[in-house]
This record gives structure tokens, sequence and C-alpha cells, in this order.
């Protein structure tokens, strides 16, 4: 193919496209409007992103290309001296050298072109993929050495006392005396006072009581430990009585004998009686034939020691089904156990001078009223002859419950009772026989006035026994025991 039709076909394709074509540059079009400006005659406008280069002098136009395209008028502006501009220079350029460098435009454009957003890494699915997140950084307390000595900003003071009198009388009856002492600390001076923002240290040996804390928290301390180390009080004993009244018409003949005290917990009542008055009582409810006593004679509790007096039993019941693999029909009853009965723990202790009583009463009574029986329909294997149902019967207890916890103070010649109410009895109750003919539906839940006796005793008063079998032995009163658990 001749060159000068070779060039005329890449001109005409350059100037359809929009552009021009010279040498293998091509110079964009620019938009009309504001800003531009003719370049001088003699030279090629060059591209936007690119240089033009120098046009070749043997360079050849056909004659029909000496006249420029003319374009087709567009809305915004004329645009005809541009491509007017170009035939000319094409053919000037024939003859001109090409100039070493363009002209700068005068539009300003920037050196490199506005980034591009970075696009987000894609898995194989296509959805864009999930950076990793680091495991959260696990905080650690600080430790350090501190200061090397205790503080003492609210001005505590280290105190040691010798516990030894106590511990050494109680050693046979209680393993760790000394923890009797802590508890009796804390329930007067409270939990948080050892554990707030005033330091101070609270520890037991058999030996030695520490203390390190304030004056004033060391004068309580001082009370409670000469409290327990008194020789005197060991000559002194509690005796408890605890009976149950099945009607509470027992305070019309008793209300002259008693003195009421003030109580915290809800339903419970509190007296005072003087010890002739409580003979007067007891004789009054010997007489009734609906009073149980549920207490043994003879059993004291020394002074700063903790009892607990417990009718405790367990009873079993059928609490749920449980599913079984190797074993037809599939499942199997799932047993249960819970207590029913009373739990009383009493720790008492003697002031100083022997004349004011305080005991620590914890009371904690539970009863069933009665078994709720719910039969289940549960799924059996298919075998020759059965329906593919069998029913098995659980029990659903209905209980009742009461519990006391409260300290009390009385004068120590004369007798506590408190009244927990008619609530449910420490105890099977058989005492009716007609209750015990109804059927199981029919049956109301036993409920009595439980009443609790305290006084002080000498514990040094001899106990009726049998005589002595050695010449020259002296019956003396037995020791107390540890607990009363189990007895009934």
């Amino acid at each position: 193919m001749p060159r000068s039709r070779t060039l005329r076909c890449c001109v005409i394709l350059a100037a359809s496209a929009g552009c021009l074509a010279v040498g293998g540059r091509v110079a964009a079009q620019q938009p009309p409007g504001d800003g531009w400006v003719e370049p001088p005659a003699g030279q090629v406008v060059p591209a936007r992103y690119g240089e033009p280069a120098a046009l070749p002098s043997d360079l050849e136009l056909p004659a029909d290309l000496a006249t420029p395209r003319q374009p087709a008028p567009t809305p915004g502006g004329d645009r005809s001296s541009r491509y007017e501009s170009a035939g000319q220079e094409l053919a000037r350029g024939a003859s001109q050298p090409a100039p070493t460098s363009p002209a700068p435009l005068s539009r300003s454009y920037s050196e490199s072109p506005a980034p591009r957003p970075r696009a987000e890494p894609r898995r194989a699915g296509g959805q864009p993929g999930l950076s990793p997140v680091a495991p959260p950084k696990v905080e650690r307390a600080r430790v350090s050495k501190g200061a090397g000595r205790l503080p003492n900003d609210a001005g505590q003071v280290w105190r040691e006392y010798d516990i030894r009198p106590y511990t050494q009388r109680v050693a046979g009856a209680d393993q760790k005396p000394q923890q009797r002492i802590v508890d009796w600390v804390l329930r007067e001076t409270g939990y948080e006072a050892w554990h707030s923002d005033t330091f101070g240290i609270l520890n037991a040996s058999p030996d030695t009581l520490t203390v390190y804390h304030t004056p004033a928290m060391q004068a309580i301390v001082t009370d409670i430990v000469d409290r327990f180390v008194n020789h005197r009080a060991a000559a002194h004993a509690f005796s408890m009585r605890i009976m149950t009244v099945r009607n509470p018409d027992w305070r019309v003949r008793a209300l002259g004998l008693m003195s009421p005290i003030e109580v915290q917990s809800p339903g419970l009542q509190g007296w005072t009686l003087a010890k002739e008055n409580y003979a007067l009582l007891m004789s009054e409810l010997a007489r009734r034939g609906d009073v149980r006593d549920y207490t043994a004679t003879g059993q004291l509790v020394p002074n700063g020691q903790a009892s607990v007096f417990s009718t405790m039993r367990p009873r079993g019941y059928i609490k749920g089904v449980l599913p079984t693999q190797n074993a037809w029909p599939g499942y199997q009853p799932e047993p249960g156990q819970l207590e029913e009965g009373a739990s009383l723990e009493f720790v008492p202790l003697l002031s100083m001078g022997l004349d004011r009583a305080e005991a620590l009463i914890k009371l904690r009574m539970n009863q069933v009223e009665r078994m709720r029986r719910v039969s289940l329909d549960l799924p059996s294997p298919q075998i020759a002859g059965s329906t593919g149902q069998q029913r098995m019967q659980i029990e659903v207890p209905q209980l009742t419950m009461a519990n006391l916890h409260e300290r009390f103070r009385w004068p120590a010649d004369q007798v506590l009772l408190l009244s927990m109410g008619m609530v449910a009895t420490p105890g099977p109750d058989d005492s009716g026989t007609l209750n015990s003919m109804l059927p199981e539906a029919m049956k109301a839940p036993p409920r009595a006035d439980a009443l609790l006796f305290v006084q002080v005793q000498d514990a040094r008063t001899p106990t009726a026994g049998p005589a002595a079998t050695e010449p020259g032995r002296v019956n003396t009163a037995s020791r107390p025991a540890a607990s009363f658990s189990g007895r009934y």
C-alpha cells in the first residue's frame, strides 16, 4: 500500500475518535470553556499523560486532508477553532522543524492522577475477606513488694493476747477452741471492720491471739478475750429446753409471769421470767396433753462453746427420670433426698461480771407437708404385645421452712423464753391417732408453737447417777457432749 494512503487512513481514524495521532503520539481533546487559550501556530497540542514527539520533516499530506474536518457544533461552546488550527498545524509542520519541547498548556493539570481506592481482598467465593482479629490483651494485676512496714495511718497498734487459760481448759471438748474467740470478735466488731480502708490483722493460734487495729478496736477485743479466759465463768453453763405446744393458748395463764423483750426476727416473740415463775410455767405445761419435749435432761453447754441440737433425718423420694441405654425399658427413676426436722446452733457467753448472759441462736426447721405425685407417660421400645407407652410416677415435695438467726442478751439470773410461732414440728407428730388414720390427701401437716427455754446454771452441781463402786470416789457432773447431732 502506498505511504500516502496509509497515512490517510491513520489520520481519518484518529479524527473520528476525537483526537489527533501524529508519529505514534495522540493529542487528547481539551474541553472548551473558560481558561482555554489557543496554542501558537506551528505547535502540536500534547497529550495529557504523554509528551509529543518531533514531526518528521518529510511528512506529506494528501490534498484532501489539507483542509481540516469541520466538527458538528455541540451545546456548551464552539469547538471549530480547535479543529481549524489542527489541519493548518499539520500542513505547516511538514516544512518547519518541530519544537524541541512542547509549550505548556494554559489549563493546569495535576502531575499525577488521583489515587484509586484500595480494593479489599476477596476470597475464592467472591466475598470480601475478613482481616484476622488479634486476641484481647490479658490484663494482670500489678504486684509490688510494698513499703516493707505495716500501715498505721489510723493509729493502729499491735497487740498479742494470751488465750491459753481458755484453750487449755476446753482442749478436750473442742479441737480448735481459738476459733470460738475469733468468731465472737467478728460478731461484735463486724466483718467489714477487718476488710476495709483501715488496715487490720486478726489471727489466732492455740496460745496467742494477734490483733493489729486501732485502739478503739483493741478495747473491744480485750473485753471479749477477758470473758473467755475468766476462770469464774468456767463454773457456769447453759441449759436448753425445746418444747412444742399444739395450741398457743398457753399464753393465757403464762402472760402474767413473763416480761417481753425486743426481737428483730419476724414472727418471733421473746420474754424473760424469773426462775420461780419458770417453775410455775413448767408445771402448767406438764398438765397439758398437747405438749412435747424434745430435749434430754442434764445436757449443759459450757460458757463460750458452741453446741448443735439436731433432729434432722433424711427422707428419700423419686425426683425424676433418667434415660438408660443398656436396660429395658430405657428409663429408670432418679432418687432424691432431703432433710426434715430441726437444727439449732447455740453459742453462749457470759459477761465479765457474770451478771449478763449473751447467746447466738441459729435455728433451721424443715418439714415436708406432703409429696405431690406426678405420672409421666414415657415412650418404650416396640415389642410384641406392648402398647409402646409406659407410665412412671415421680414426687414433688411441698416444704415448709422456718429460719432464725439472732443474738440475745438477758439477765443471767433469769430465764430466756423464745416462741417461733405456729411452725413445723421438729420431729414426726404421732400424738393424734385420728390424723394417722386419714388418707394422705386428707392429712393436715403438723403445726405447733415451738418454745425454747435458756437459763444459766452452775456446772459444778452433781447430777443423779449410780453409786460409786470405788472407795473414796465422788460422783460429779458428767462431761457435756460436744454436739447433740445424731441423738434423736
